[in-house]
């Protein structure tokens, strides 16, 4: 065989292997939207023991700690303003994409934490968001990929290591009416609040594409990536106020400055995840004041970043 045929031989094996490569699925790409039509939603809300919230593809699933009373600069803490638990999924490569945020007791990490990781679980921060809290809680951010089930069931089994509640318990009596005037909130914040447990919530999404392992999170507000702005009231047009910021790097200290500016305390500042883009910083913040005053500080500091207004 001349050279001339080998070297004509090799250059097509090397196209067809090419063309292979080029034809097969990367191993990070993500299901189409067939595949993620096939996740067994139902094996996995029962797996979990709850029924989620769903918003477009993503089903995310609550996990508030009722089972805690605790106070902050004398005011009683609601599930809802800053001890509501929460894991997502979002069908990615492989099965669905899950990221949480968890809410536990000081002795409740380490136990937790090993579940977790046992389970096929990443850890991605465990930290406060409140200060002075009696008790102390700390928050532990989750992810994972793969079988929707197994993740479920890791994250289940995880739980259970803490007093966590595992059974949906009916409610006693309607939750209690949010005593403000949530039109002049709505007005000031630039969205329209819901009220979820006595407490008035903000999800403010930003403008910008947010990205995990090559999925977009936005405009996406149940992965966690929105602005959350929760008002609790606390008597006399009066509320105590947490949540936190989703900021760039050059955003912080703008919105540190616009919120100490109208009292408002900056009580943590950290990562939620590990790898995303662009990165992001998570602010959290407290005050008890006048709620129509706060919503201004907070607008004031809204205006420091590339959020929407509805």
């Amino acid at each position: 065989m001349s050279s001339r045929s080998s070297t004509m031989k090799l250059t097509i094996h090397a196209l067809i292997a090419l063309g292979a490569c080029l034809l097969a699925p990367a191993s990070g790409s993500f299901v189409s939207a067939a595949n993620a039509q096939n996740v067994d939603w139902q094996k996995v809300d029962q797996t979990l023991g709850r029924k989620p919230a769903v918003s477009d593809d993503v089903h995310r699933y609550g996990f508030p700690r009722t089972d805690l009373s605790v106070t902050l600069d004398g005011v009683t803490i609601k599930p809802a303003l800053a001890l509501g638990g929460w894991v997502a999924f979002k069908p990615g490569h492989g099965g669905v994409m899950v990221m949480g945020d968890l809410v536990l007791l000081e002795t409740e990490i380490n136990p937790v934490m090993a579940k977790m990781i046992a389970g096929g679980l990443e850890i991605t921060a465990v930290h406060n968001h409140l200060l002075r809290a009696s008790p102390a809680t700390f928050y532990m951010h989750v992810a994972g990929q793969g079988d929707p089930v197994k993740l479920a069931s890791a994250i289940h089994d995880a739980l259970a290591e803490s007093k966590t509640p595992l059974t949906v318990a009916a409610p006693a009596s309607p939750p209690p009416a949010v005593d403000l005037d949530t039109a002049k909130l709505d007005q000031i914040i630039g969205v329209k609040g819901q009220a979820n447990g006595g407490v008035y919530q903000f999800n403010v999404k930003r403008r910008d594409p947010i990205t995990q392992d090559g999925t977009a999170l936005t405009p996406v507000g149940p992965m966690g990536v929105a602005i959350g702005i929760n008002f609790q009231p606390t008597g006399g047009g009066k509320a105590a106020i947490t949540g936190d910021f989703v900021l760039t790097g050059d955003e912080v200290n703008p919105v540190i400055q616009a919120l100490r500016a109208h009292g408002i305390e900056v009580t943590a500042l950290h990562s939620h995840m590990l790898d995303e883009q662009p990165r992001l910083f998570f602010m959290h913040f407290w005050a008890n004041d006048d709620a129509v005053k706060l919503a201004e500080g907070l607008r004031a500091a809204l205006d420091k970043t590339a959020s929407t207004k509805s």
